[in-house]
């Protein structure tokens, strides 16, 4: 280390203890990780250290720009993620390294999975570094590695890994109150088993090596006259009077995240009441409203194209007098809006704010290179489009790219994608990243002099990560925004709260050592308890119904379609259907966006053959079983106490039974084993 507030941070590190490092982004945390690493491995013989991080992007920015360079000739390093084979044989690497980079969930699949060569047990690593450590709270999945341990420890487990966090903020845990923000200090503390060192001697010197980058508000003020937006409110209300609600629901302003919330309710209460003409009506509305928000967001065509696409596939799946009325509605004001959506007179004002931004920072020449972040994939997307398409953006010579969360489906992008987008940022190929809060943290470009937030309401975490992208010297970090907007307000209120974080975490650090550990051991053994209750009670739910009890409808026109009975799971995550007689409700669409795995590949999405409701897709197992795969949120399900509703298929109310290969075989092909 050559810093001394590095130095400073590292000490209680060196002597064995478990600590989270405080320091701002890009005040080298991870590069004082790297020292301690070093320093473990020189003074213990078969040290064996993970290092976990929550992004697959940073497994390799971690492995190529720090941990390799300073220890890959001493010692055997591996870095694994998603995308890689040998996540498949990870106990095997992790037995033949001495410092192994993952994504946590692989080293929680690992600790969960009894096959040799890819099980791991805790006891078997001596440090374990956890990167932006603030996310170790709740159900995450470094909670999870956590709760382990601790579960461990408090049994009296001693063969337990030393623990170092990184943070640049633990942030308050949505409080505003100092006794509040000091609880969620200790939560974090107590959950990763570990005191919280900052730099004291010397943060004056910290301060000087990372300056903030300047900040500044770009205000726009409201649009004047906003007819496109108008005629879709109209639009709206005349399916509200259709609806005939009545006073009990009283509904919240068109185009914001209340609204949303409201028709959410109001499409489930359609569902569990069997009255389709209201869940239809909520689920065209929430359409409604996300052309609204996309309207305040970006350009108006954004928001038409939304809609466009919505309806195009409509006319073929109507039947009955709801859909034909919802239908017909949008056909006869689709020339309207089409009309009203391409004159630039109404144009959303925060475009022209954007370039400008975007304008004064790339003009200048030289080697700009900027992140505009936004809320949704949909927003990038359109943003990504509007500057592809802007003569005056691509006459400054801005070379913009999207990055997005690593995911299946249209709107994703693969881990190799991330990683190709990412380093050609990095060379100056591309010196525009348009990303959603996957580029947040962690992210390591040093020439980075350009940081907007554009249409984002986020927590005080987010916004100094964002800030910390600003990396090099005379760096701007942009807020654009409307006058008076809420943008504006929670940008203000994460800067007293980002002030409350640091004061929570003096005042933990003030605590006696005595005092702090009994708080720490307390929280630790309640959050034991809560999490035993909470495990007792989902055994008690899972098996509250039969499931041949338990009948699945479609969640778009209610027609039964399956029995719980029928459901069966593949590896603790895959829901399939084996009743040979579902595939006659279904019809099969196009090939999703999705790699080939270990035991399965992807077949054809699926939907409902009546109403057209996405259902799910087809898979190829093991090369043989053609098998549907469904999402549980695109059911309803008629139990003995009536019709619910789920999300996620660990919510139901039955036990589904583990997917056996040999007796669907079987019963498939009887006369194959013969």
């Amino acid at each position: 280390l050559d810093i001394t507030y590095q130095e400073e941070v590292v000490q209680r590190a060196l002597r064995g203890e478990n600590i989270i490092i405080w320091l701002p982004t890009g005040g080298g945390k991870t590069r004082a990780a790297v020292y301690v690493a070093k320093k473990h491995l020189e003074n213990n013989p078969g040290a064996k250290v993970a290092v976990l991080v929550n992004k697959v992007h940073l497994v390799d920015q971690h492995y190529n720009k720090e941990f390799n360079p300073y220890l890959g000739r001493d010692y055997s390093l591996v870095s694994i993620s998603g995308d890689c084979d040998q996540k498949d044989f990870f106990g095997s690497e992790v037995k033949n390294s001495d410092l192994v980079i993952c994504t946590a969930q692989i080293l929680e699949n690992a600790l969960t999975n009894q096959e040799e060569g890819k099980h791991v047990e805790l006891s078997q690593f001596t440090l374990l570094i956890i990167d932006e450590c603030h996310h170790t709270h709740k159900e995450g999945v470094y909670n999870k590695i956590m709760a382990r341990y601790v579960a461990q420890k408090l049994k009296g487990e001693r063969r337990l890994p030393q623990i170092l966090g990184l943070t640049a903020s633990p942030g308050t845990g949505g409080t505003k109150s100092i006794k509040g923000a000091v609880e969620h200090v200790l939560q974090i503390c107590a959950n990763l088993d570990s005191v919280i060192v900052s730099s004291k001697v010397y943060a004056h010197e910290l301060k000087k090596k990372v300056p903030r980058p300047r900040k500044r508000f770009d205000i726009v003020d409201r649009r004047p006259q906003d007819p496109f937006g108008d005629h879709l409110k109209f639009m709206m209300q005349f399916i509200h009077d259709f609806m005939a609600l009545g006073p009990d629901f009283p509904v919240r302003e068109f185009g914001t995240q209340e609204y949303e919330a409201d028709v959410v309710i109001l499409e489930k209460k359609g569902v569990t009441d069997r009255n389709r003409l209201l869940s239809q009506c909520a689920l065209h509305l929430r359409q409604y409203n996300d052309a609204l928000l996309i309207n305040d967001t970006v350009r108006m065509v954004d928001a038409f194209r939304v809609l466009e696409s919505y309806y195009s596939t409509k006319s073929s799946t109507a039947m009955d007098g709801t859909d034909f009325f919802l239908l017909g509605l949008y056909q006869e004001n689709e020339v309207e809006l089409r009309k009203l959506s391409g004159d630039a007179r109404f144009e959303n004002p925060k475009m022209g704010k954007l370039q400008n931004t975007l304008l004064e920072q790339f003009d200048q020449g030289g080697n700009s290179r900027g992140i505009l972040f936004s809320k949704t994939r949909k927003s990038i997307c359109c943003l990504y489009d509007w500057v592809s398409n802007n003569p005056a953006l691509q006459r400054a010579g801005i070379r913009a790219a999207i990055l997005t969360g690593a995911g299946n489906g249209i709107n994703y992008m693969t881990q190799n994608e991330q990683k190709d987008t990412i380093r050609n940022f990095r060379l100056g190929s591309l010196n525009l990243l348009i990303s959603t809060s996957v580029a947040e943290e962690g992210l390591d470009i040093p020439e980075c002099n350009l940081v907007v937030r554009y249409g984002l309401l986020t927590n005080e975490i987010a916004q100094q990560q964002a800030s910390g992208r600003a990396r090099a010297s005379d760096s701007v970090y942009s807020v654009v925004a409307q006058a008076g907007g809420r943008e504006v307000r929670r940008e203000l209120l994460n800067e007293c709260l980002e002030d409350l974080t640091g004061r929570a975490i003096g005042e933990v650090q003030r605590m006696e050592p005595r005092e702090f550990q009994m708080k720490i051991t307390d929280l630790q053994t309640e959050a034991l308890l809560t999490r035993q209750l909470a495990e007792q009670l989902k055994i008690k739910k899972r098996s509250r119904f039969n499931a041949a009890t338990v009948q699945l409808s479609c969640r778009g026109c209610f027609l039964p379609v399956a029995l719980g009975n029928d459901i069966k799971v593949i590896e603790n995550a895959h829901h399939v259907n084996i009743n040979p007689d579902f595939e006659r409700y279904y019809k099969t669409g196009g090939q999703p966006a999705l790699k080939t795995f270990e035991d399965w590949e992807p077949g054809r999405v699926i939907s409902c053959a009546a109403c057209g409701r996405q259902w799910g897709m087809e898979i190829i197992y093991k090369k043989i079983a053609m098998l549907p795969i469904l999402a549980i949120e695109n059911f309803a399900m008629e139990t003995p106490e009536g019709r619910k509703l789920a999300k996620k298929w660990k919510n139901v109310e039955f036990t589904v039974e583990e997917f056996n290969f040999s007796t669907y075989c079987h019963n498939k092909f009887p006369n194959m084993l013969d």
